[in-house]
């Protein structure tokens, strides 16, 4: 009846999986058989000797998987949104998003320490732009090496001590059940997160009725709402993994709390805007702070 597309990671799988639940029981007529998962390796998990803003950006996570889609080898693809590029290939749209998890990131560290606790000098490794500018912004002596792989990988990188500390996702731990021991949550004034960190959004092709019938009663308007103001934002900055870029869009009743970053690679420059304003402004409030961000800083801003 439908044939899921992910990555073949751990959390890739969690993540399909939990749409596949999700999709069960929306729909007490399908059985379980009938919705397969496909596993389609990405240029992104081949690339492990290199950040992905040296090898491309984001859409090395989802190339291979969009084409899967288009020529109509799989129904839906099940993506991490944080990794998806926020312009689309035409025929494709993201149809629902899945209720969003805790947005913070965690410190993992051989031995438990916070921030400021890390040791002068000490080695931290991340693949992320966003949260190497954050951090140097905040602790310019420490050093910052690119560390990729999924969840599991670095964890034990970590416990080998090729490095000091790292981050995560609390997002991904919470879903793949996970608790290391020693980890330090980080605020979200310590460490704003990734545009829609934590979110879950599931593309198909955009003419493909039947698939986007099953898919409607699977979206959250909550995540779709604060997700799509933070992208916005994203896309009025032409971010990419290229860019250390963070936005966070919160709900309280009908008010809606914008927060976004942007930083120098190196974090030796950092600017900072926020909005407030009713859920229905979503867009138009990252369309703004987008847009003033973008004016602040130069043409060779990122040259760093």
């Amino acid at each position: 009846m439908l044939t899921i597309g992910t990555r073949g990671s751990p959390l890739a799988l969690a993540q399909a999986h939990e749409t596949r639940e999700r999709l069960l029981a929306a729909h007490p007529g399908l059985r379980e058989p009938e919705i397969a998962i496909r596993i389609i390796r990405t240029t992104g998990d081949r690339i492990q000797d290199r950040s992905l803003a040296e090898a491309g950006g984001k859409g090395l996570f989802t190339k291979e998987i969009e084409e899967a889609l288009l020529d109509g080898s799989i129904d839906l693809a099940v993506h991490s949104m944080k990794d998806m590029p926020t312009r689309l290939p035409a025929g494709l749209a993201i149809v629902a998003y899945l209720p969003r998890e805790d947005v913070r990131d965690v410190l993992l560290a051989t031995r438990p320490t916070t921030l400021a606790g890390l040791p002068q000098g000490a080695t931290v490794g991340t693949a992320s732009l966003r949260r190497k500018a954050f951090l140097l912004a905040r602790r310019p002596d420490l050093s910052v090496v690119t560390f990729r792989g999924n969840v599991q990988t670095r964890l034990r990188k970590l416990e080998e001590g090729d490095v000091a500390a790292t981050f995560l996702a609390l997002a991904g731990l919470h879903r793949l059940k996970i608790a290391p021991a020693g980890m330090h949550v980080l605020s979200v004034g310590d460490m704003l997160p990734a545009v829609a960190q934590g979110a879950i959004g599931i593309e198909c092709r955009e003419s493909d009725r039947r698939v986007r019938d099953f898919l409607a009663p699977l979206d959250d308007a909550d995540t779709r709402l604060r997700v799509e103001a933070e992208r916005m934002l994203l896309d009025i900055l032409d971010g990419s993994c290229r860019t250390p870029i963070a936005a966070l869009a919160e709900l309280d009743g009908d008010r809606l709390h914008l927060r976004a970053a942007i930083a120098r690679p190196d974090g030796s420059d950092l600017m900072e805007t926020e909005r407030h304003g009713s859920r229905a402004d979503g867009i138009s409030m990252g369309r703004d702070a987008g847009a003033e961000l973008k004016g602040r800083i130069g043409p060779d801003f990122f040259t760093v």
